[in-house]
């Protein structure tokens, strides 16, 4: 979970938060630029239209060009789709469908079901937990169609915060470890899990609370790829912010509340808008240039590397508000009090046991030049894991990538996905089998059911 440094207003205490008026801004300003939308996506057209002369001048594409660019830099980008109609796996091309097999009122689980058609292919079993950190569960579309071929491939698709009616009460770090334990439950003992980025310390959460109850759901498997486990180790400007600032600094300049006439009216959010500033600031020259050359290969007719262009800001100015119990809850835990590593994190009540995971397989993966999660803060759960044998775990630092590329990208396909296929398949023979205490408790004590 990245964490921007934004500004903001008011002062106010978790519970009561006096900073509407922010995000009420944001929506005003969003509608008082439609007109100018309107004028410009016009403009384009015009200045596109193969009957008009002017088309066909570098005049002409150059009005056409700005009007796209002035367009696209100030509109809303909706929720984008997976769109992955097939995978090429056993030599042949298979047909995909996008089926919702599990649904919480803050989270949907899409399972990529195969069309073998009347073949039988057992894959591996593989949920992914995407990240609750301000970019929908379509930012993993690269992870999903590297890893389709090879397995049978489940991910969290994560609600937007402000379209939860406040009917359907909080969601804390505490129901986000439910969740993934309930996913899991519904999955069954057979399911290898991935956590990229934020998720890795819930998810280690979630495994280490099945291994002491000896859940024989517990994966058997468990990837952890570019997550900050252990804040600490080798920080990076955004760990350095969050201790820098603490806790009531963010409460009370980053938390606003979803305004009418959202489903999620009245809910106090962290508003993926803000979370969109912090990521765009983090690197905001290269964000220039990007539009720069976007703007020059419009007039020079470069369709392929315009489309590139649009294909990635498309997703990535997709953004979705998180609740703010969770987010202040993650920032509190994870980055300030690394309540994880110094054996202080709770669930319910109880406290994370690490050293309980004796059964699941652990692989850690990090980019050489994440600027994130900086290199040793995910490998920091091998040294949690004190009682997993050691050939059951691995780690891979990927050279040359950064927090992007740990997951996504060319070197991604090539050189990480093959690895964790191996790491799958290794553990995909029978486990000893766990003896099972008290599971239909256990059951009972995951908020919003088990299998």
């Amino acid at each position: 979970m990245a964490i921007g440094e934004f500004g903001g207003s008011g002062e106010t205490e978790f519970g009561l938060y006096g900073t509407l008026p922010l995000y009420m801004m944001y929506e005003a300003s969003h509608a008082a630029l439609n007109p100018a939308r309107t004028m410009a996506e016009a403009t384009k057209l015009y200045f596109r239209n193969p009957i008009n002369p002017w088309s066909h001048t570098a005049l002409g594409r150059s009005w056409a060009a700005a009007a796209e660019v002035f367009e696209r830099t100030t509109r809303r980008y909706g929720k984008p789709s997976f769109d992955l109609p097939t995978t090429l796996s056993h030599g042949r091309s298979v047909p995909i469908t996008e089926r919702i097999v599990w649904s919480r009122p803050f989270c949907k689980l899409i399972h990529f079901e195969k069309s073998w058609g009347g073949d039988s292919h057992r894959q591996p079993k593989l949920l992914i937990v995407a990240p609750m950190s301000g970019h929908f569960a379509t930012l993993l579309r690269g992870t999903v169609e590297a890893m389709l071929p090879d397995h049978d491939v489940y991910i969290t698709d994560w609600t937007d915060a402000r379209l939860v009616p406040t009917a359907e009460g909080e969601f804390t770090l505490d129901d986000y470890i439910d969740y993934v334990i309930s996913i899991l439950h519904k999955l069954g003992p057979d399911t290898h899990v991935m956590a990229v980025c934020q998720p890795a310390v819930p998810v280690f959460a979630a495994v280490a609370r099945m291994e002491e109850d000896r859940d024989p759901y517990a994966p058997r498997s468990m990837i952890l790829m570019g997550g900050p486990i252990d804040t600490r180790e080798n920080p990076t400007g955004v760990n350095d912010l969050a201790e820098e600032r603490g806790i009531d600094w963010f409460r009370r300049n980053v938390i606003t509340t979803v305004p009418f006439p959202h489903p999620g009216f009245m809910r106090p959010v962290y508003p993926g808008f803000l979370q969109l500033t912090g990521f765009v600031s983090m690197n905001l020259d290269r964000h220039m240039s990007a539009h720069r050359d976007f703007f020059h290969h419009l007039v020079a007719n470069d369709g392929d590397s315009a489309e590139k262009h649009r294909d990635f800001y498309d997703e990535y100015l997709a953004v979705m508000d998180l609740t703010a119990e969770f987010y202040l809850q993650t920032v509190d835990a994870v980055f300030i009090k690394h309540a994880l590593p110094k054996g202080e994190m709770t669930h319910r009540g109880r406290l994370i046991r690490p050293e309980a995971i004796t059964s699941t397989a652990l692989m850690t993966i990090e980019g050489e030049n994440d600027d994130i999660s900086g290199v040793g803060q995910t490998r920091a759960a091998h040294k949690l894991c004190s009682r997993l044998a050691p050939e059951k775990k691995v780690h891979w630092l990927q050279p040359k990538v950064g927090h992007y590329g740990v997951f996504n990208g060319s070197r991604f396909r090539s050189e990480i996905v093959p690895r964790i296929t191996q790491f799958i398949l290794s553990n995909e023979g029978a486990r000893p089998t766990a003896k099972v205490v008290k599971l239909a408790g256990a059951k009972s004590r995951i908020k919003g059911g088990g299998a």
